[in-house]
Formats: C-alpha cells, structure tokens, sequence
C-alpha cells in the first residue's frame, strides 16, 4: 500500500541502507540459492508452468526468503502484502483476508507473505487453510525453524516447503562486489579481513553487506586498507546463528555425537567449541558425554563413563572458562576410545525380548525359599552354588522355564570387551560341557 511519504515522491530521496539499495530486482540475482532461481530451480520451472502455489521458505537469517517472496509477487503479478508473525494477531490476519477477498473481487490475486509464520499457534495457522483453498491468497510463509516439528501437518499438506541453503563464500563474495559496484570504489580491506569479514557474516547476506557498510563509512576514500586487527576493532563481531532451544541446538549436538562415534577428535572439538561459544549450557554438554560414553564406547573401555562423570565433576567445581578444558579433554579421549555398542544394543534386545515374552516366572532352582510352603513348592531345589563350583561357574540356566536360552550381548572384541569376548566363550564352553 503506498503511504504520503511515497506519493509524495519523497522515497526516493530518502537515505537507504546498502543492504536495502541491492536488494535484488529479479529473482535471477538472487545468489546462493541457484537450485531454487536458477534456470532449472524449483521456482523458475513452477514459474514457467504459470501456477504459483503456496509454499514455506526454510532457511537462515539473511539467505534471502522476504526477497524472492517480494520478487514471486512482482513476476506473478500479485499483490505484495507482508506481515510477521512477531508483531501480528488475528486481527491483523482478519484484515489481510478481507483486503484479499475485496482484490479478488476486482479479479487481482494476493500474495500474503507470513514471516517467522513459526510463532504463529495452531489456531492461528488453521486460520490460513479455508483461504488458501478458495484461492483467497497465496502464502508465502518464511521460517528460520523446521518446518516439520513447527507447523501444523494440515497447512503443510497444502503448501511446498522449499529450503533456503546459507550462503557460502561464493555467494558472500559476489554480494561484496555488487557492494563495491554501487559504492564505486573497492572495499577497503586487506585479503586476510575480506575474508574475516566473510567469516562474521556466518552465511547471512544482509550481515555482510551492513558490515560492508560499516567499512565503507568509516574508511575515507584513498586511505590505507585495513588488516584484520582494525576490522576486528571496526565491526561488532556478530554472534553465532545458535539457539539453545531450536534446530541449531539439536544439529550441532548431533553433529558432536557423531563426530566422537566416528573417532575424529579434531571435528569433535570443533563441534564442542561451536557449541560453547553459542552459549550452550555446559551441564547438558557433560550429560551428553556420559551419553556417548556408555551408548558408543561402553565396556570397550569401562573407564570412558568414569572420564566423563569426572568431567561433569571438575566443571561444577571449577566453572568457565577453566572447567571448560575438562570437557574438552573427555571429548578427546570419547573420540579415541575403542568404539563398542554391543551394551547397548543387548539392552534392547532385552528389552524386546521382555515385551515378547510376557509374565514369564523365573525357574523355581533360582528362588529363595524363606518357607517350609515354598520350600514344599521346589523353590530352591537344584540350585548350584557357582562359587562351590569348579572354575566358580554352574553352567545352570536363569532363563525362565519354556524360553530358551537367548544370547542378547555380543561383545565384538575391540578394546577391554575382547578380554570380556574371550571369558564369554570359555564359559560357554564348561556350560556345553556340564549340560551333554
């Protein structure tokens, strides 16, 4: 909708950031995002066919969703009209839908873009369904959140969810010299802090090119270059794309997990130490280290669980930053440990086998008998006292009676667990012996 200040030509004149003047005018100059604008993307086919349908853009901060939203409309010829789901109710919504109706009336389509549509509640996405399929608008929802896990199954039933990657440093690099172009001059950075600066940007367009800015303001033309040191002093270092309680939580933890499984120390460090400087709490770390170490190492190295309860130990009695370096040395010695799941996975399958086979008595040879009636009833009878036994072992079974025998842990010979291997098969050899 065109505002006074607009109608009175005054827009124009007026100053605009530089994110804002190279905000893109097709969607071909979108960067980073060829597999959606390129020639064969996702939106240019579904332009091309001349049905636009609603969607849900997934990506980052500043990967450019509100862009190729704006662009969508102009190409479709649809009314733009944008709300965020941060500052609107559904009253806001309820004039939106009745602007739309009124254009449809007159025969002009509505694009209705829905930034962090996320925040929106259950009732208040259901509210989109009816108009999304008489026609009434076209939504364009953009979300920094998975989609799966925020959105109602309905709406994205009715809608494509398209993933906006972050830019890389191609991308970062090709908005610089767009940056450079409508400044007319290059930027004033030594190659080191060009690529610091592409660095702090952490993928997000609309970052680099306000730093840019930044730069280009506080650098007069002519003047020395800076290094990485005075761009360090110049440019507020922006803080990680992290949210402790979001997709970015759950990523780099798994991406910790796997790293220490994989027995890769170094990428294992470099996970923890994204996830400290993204502020993660230091006592859920820990908890996911005792995780790793009975889940992945387990009896391949019993000490591996007593190395990360140490750990958990030494970081409440020290705090940050020093109790940091106990983390980082458990995480080390997970990743180098010998890897074993066999633990784990026969506590599973025990589990499985308990579901299945029921309310299975144990045998009567293994019951204490406190009583003459259970004494009466066998409780006890026949049980081997396996210390009285030769080699300290009886060979008898504790399975219940009616289940054969089931061998649920396999340990696979790596680490301490081929010592545990070995005395495994050497028992079930005196029990194939004592029960021919």
């Amino acid at each position: 909708m065109t505002n006074l200040f607009q109608a009175a030509g005054l827009e124009k004149e007026a100053p605009r950031p530089l994110a804002d003047r190279l905000r893109p005018g097709k969607l071909a100059e979108v960067v980073g995002q060829d597999h959606l604008v390129g020639a064969e993307g996702t939106l240019a086919r579904m332009l091309r066919s001349g049905r636009l349908q609603s969607m849900v853009l997934w990506g980052p901060p500043g990967s450019g969703k509100t862009t190729v939203a704006r662009l969508l409309a102009d190409e479709t010829h649809l009314v733009f009209e944008q709300l965020s789901a941060i500052f609107s109710g559904v009253q806001d919504l309820r004039k939106a839908f009745d602007r739309a109706k009124g254009r449809r009336e007159t025969g002009k389509g509505t694009l209705l873009f829905i930034d962090e549509i996320h925040r929106f509640n259950r009732a208040q996405q259901d509210g989109f369904l009816p108009h999304m399929e008489d026609g009434t608008i076209t939504l364009v929802g953009a979300t920094t959140e998975n989609p799966s896990f925020e959105l109602n199954g309905a709406l994205l039933s009715r809608a494509l969810v398209l993933v906006f990657h972050r830019l890389d440093d191609a991308a970062l690099e090709t908005l610089l010299k767009r940056a450079e172009t409508e400044e007319g001059r290059p930027l004033p950075l030594e190659a080191p802090a060009r690529d610091m600066l592409k660095a702090m940007a952490d993928g997000d367009g609309r970052t680099i090119l306000n730093m840019a800015e930044e730069v280009f303001d506080a650098v007069p033309t002519g003047a020395r270059r800076i290094d990485r040191a005075g761009l360090t002093q110049l440019v507020q270092r922006r803080a990680p794309l992290y949210d402790k309680s979001r997709d970015g939580h759950y990523n780099l933890i798994s991406a910790l997990h796997k790293s220490v499984r994989g027995s890769d120390p170094d990428a294992s460090l470099y996970w923890l130490a994204r996830m400290l400087d993204g502020g993660e709490d230091r006592l859920y770390i820990a908890r996911r280290l005792v995780r790793m170490a009975i889940e992945d190492i387990g009896l391949a190295d019993p000490q591996a669980v007593v190395q990360a309860l140490a750990a958990k130990d030494a970081y409440d009695f020290l705090g940050s930053p020093e109790g940091e370096l106990a983390l980082a040395q458990t995480v080390v010695y997970l990743a180098t440990a010998p890897k074993s799941n066999a633990a784990y996975a026969a506590f599973g399958a025990a589990m499985r086998a308990a579901k299945e086979h029921g309310s299975l008595a144990p045998p009567k040879h293994i019951l204490n008998a406190p009583t003459k009636l259970m004494q009466q009833e066998g409780y006890g009878a026949g049980y081997d006292y396996d210390h009285s036994a030769p080699e300290a072992f009886s060979g008898q079974t504790y399975f219940p009676d009616g289940m054969a025998r089931q061998q649920f842990y396999a340990p696979d010979g790596r680490g301490f667990e081929a010592e545990i291997k070995k005395r495994l098969e050497y028992w079930e050899r005196l029990r194939a012996q004592r029960n021919e």
